[in-house]
C-alpha cells in the first residue's frame, strides 16, 4: 500500500471518529501537527529574526531605563511608593515583547502561508479543520511570546527590576497577552489580501507602543484621551504585568484578564469562520 493511501485512510478514520461530535466540521483534535510543522520550519529558518524580538526590548530598557532614566526623578508605583524608572518601564517592555512576538507570527507568517506558500490549502485537504489550523498557528505564536517572556524575566529579575515575588506570574500573564494578540492578529490577517495592507498593522502597533503607558504614566494625558488609551489592548497588558512585577494586586486585574479572554475567544471564532469561508467553500 502506498504512503498516499495510508494517509488517506488515516484521514478517513480521524473524520469518522469525530463524526457527530461538537464542532466536527471545523475541528479534528489534531492542532498539534500544525505546531510540529512550525517547529520543523523554525529549524530551517534564520534565528536572527527570532532573536530580534528578544533583543529589542532589552535595547529599549538600557537606552531609556538606564540612559534617560538617570535624569528622571519622582517615579512612583500605583501605591505611591518610589521606584526607579527602569522598574517602571521593564514590565511595559515585557508586555510589548509578548505582543510583538505573537503579532509577527500571527500576521506576516500567516499572510505568507495564505497567499504565497498556499500552506493552508494543503492542510485543509487532510483531516485538519479550520479550528485546528487556527489553534495550531495561534499556539505557535504564543510559544514565541512565552520564550520572550522567560528570557526577558531571566535578565531583568537579577537586575532588581522585579521587586515582588508576584512577578513570577508575569510569565503566564505574558502568555495570556500573547494568546490574545495572536488570536486577533490572525483573524485580521485572514481578511487582508494585499501585501501593502500589512503595513496597516505596524501603523497601529507603533503608536500603541508609544502611548499606552510604556514610558510615562497615563495621567499626563487629558481625561478623554486617557479613556481611549485604556481601551487599547497593550495598555491592558502593561497594567496587568506592571501590577504583578511591582506587587500591586487589585480587582482591576481581573478586568485585564477578562479583556484578553474575550480577545482570545473572539479571535478564534472569527479566524475559524474566515478560514472556513476562504478554504472550505
Amino acid at each position: 500500500m502506498s504512503s498516499a493511501s495510508i494517509r488517506q485512510e488515516s484521514a478517513i478514520e480521524i473524520a469518522e471518529s469525530r463524526k457527530g461530535k461538537l464542532g466536527a466540521g471545523v475541528y479534528s483534535g489534531r492542532s498539534r501537527v500544525v505546531l510540529e510543522r512550525g517547529y520543523f520550519a523554525l529549524k530551517s529558518s534564520t534565528w536572527a529574526v527570532v532573536a530580534s524580538g528578544f533583543v529589542e526590548p532589552l535595547i529599549y530598557l538600557v537606552a531609556f531605563g538606564y540612559g534617560i532614566g538617570q535624569f528622571i526623578d519622582g517615579v512612583v508605583d500605583g501605591n505611591g511608593n518610589p521606584i526607579s524608572y527602569a522598574q517602571f518601564i521593564a514590565p511595559a517592555l515585557l508586555a510589548t515583547s509578548a505582543m510583538n512576538g505573537a503579532i509577527y507570527d500571527s500576521t506576516w507568517n500567516v499572510f505568507f502561508k495564505m497567499h504565497f506558500g498556499r500552506i493552508y490549502n494543503g492542510m485543509l485537504s487532510t483531516s485538519l479543520g479550520t479550528l485546528d489550523v487556527a489553534l495550531g498557528e495561534i499556539s505557535w505564536a504564543l510559544l514565541r511570546g512565552l520564550a520572550y517572556a522567560i528570557g526577558f524575566m531571566a535578565i531583568v529579575t537579577p537586575m532588581g527590576l522585579v521587586p515582588s515575588w508576584w512577578g513570577l506570574l508575569a510569565i503566564p500573564a505574558s502568555v495570556l497577552v500573547a494568546f490574545g494578540f495572536a488570536a486577533v492578529g490572525m483573524g485580521i490577517t485572514s481578511y487582508l489580501k494585499h501585501r501593502q495592507q500589512m503595513q496597516y498593522i505596524q501603523l497601529v502597533m507603533l503608536p500603541m507602543f508609544l502611548f499606552s503607558g510604556t514610558f510615562f504614566p497615563l495621567t499626563i494625558y487629558p481625561e478623554p484621551i486617557q479613556w481611549f488609551i485604556q481601551a487599547l489592548p497593550l495598555w491592558q497588558a502593561i497594567e496587568l504585568i506592571r501590577g504583578l512585577t511591582l506587587g500591586i494586586l487589585n480587582l482591576a486585574m481581573l478586568g485585564h484578564v477578562l479583556y484578553f479572554v474575550v480577545m482570545i475567544i473572539g479571535g478564534l471564532y472569527f479566524t475559524t469562520r474566515r478560514l472556513t469561508a476562504l478554504f472550505l467553500r
